[in-house]
């Protein structure tokens, strides 16, 4: 079945990585992505690997009418993974994020996009990740908030910055403090920067991907609409 994937459209989708590797997903992969997947020293992640990218092939093979042993990916300098060109490929962005047993999955056409995903931990150092990466607006945005809400804000911060860098493809060449999200988990997702015309360009939506997770999906230019899939996509 070939999913239609219209230019005002971005698709997200989501799906459980707790789950048996489904069968011939050891075919669906490139030699290059066992590899990856036998690196890992424990097999729970081994498992995660296989799944999440599998799914990526079925779900990108669904737009582009290519078998998904057959799709083949490529890297920008900074690693951002894309699907090598072609007539009927090119125009297909994607971006993907696993945290903790889940996985996200965005697509559009003719636009970047970037997802991020994080479990919630409430022991996780993240006023640490702050003083490294804060911008001064957002410093002084989360001094203003009370202190029970610090942690919440700078999860969300982070999945909303994180989003943000994934569309953008410069990977941490782009320095997080240098520019600015909104922080508040009460306040929408929004993006400010030193560039001219630079915020305007793209666009940041909160998503609620299941309870005890955060997500920001990021998405280059305006006025589109979401639309939500759950997975597995072989269904």
């Amino acid at each position: 079945m070939n999913l239609a994937l219209a230019k005002d459209e971005v698709h997200v989708w989501r799906a459980p990585l707790d789950q048996p590797v489904p069968p011939g997903f050891d075919r669906i992969l490139s030699e290059a992505e066992l590899k990856r997947a036998r690196r890992f020293r424990f097999e729970r992640d081994c498992s995660h690997f296989i799944v999440a990218h599998g799914l990526l092939r079925i779900i990108l093979s669904r737009y582009v009418g290519v078998e998904p042993s057959r799709l083949c990916f490529c890297s920008n300098l900074y690693g951002k993974p894309a699907l090598v060109a072609s007539s009927a490929q090119a125009a297909v962005r994607f971006n993907l994020s696993h945290s903790d047993g889940l996985v996200l999955y965005a697509i559009a056409r003719d636009r970047e996009v970037g997802i991020d995903l994080e479990r919630i931990q409430t022991d996780f150092a993240f006023e640490q990740i702050g003083e490294q990466f804060l911008s001064l607006r957002e410093a002084a945005e989360l001094d203003a908030l009370p202190t029970c809400l610090r942690r919440e804000a700078l999860l969300t911060w982070w999945t909303r910055k994180e989003a943000f860098v994934k569309a953008r493809g410069q990977g941490l060449s782009m320095p997080l403090d240098q520019f600015s999200v909104s922080l508040a988990p009460s306040q929408p997702a929004r993006l400010y920067t030193h560039e001219p015309g630079e915020a305007l360009h793209w666009s940041l939506q909160d998503i609620m991907p299941g309870f005890g997770y955060v997500a920001t999906l990021a998405v280059e230019g305006r006025n589109w609409q979401l639309k939500c899939w759950d997975g597995p996509a072989d269904g």
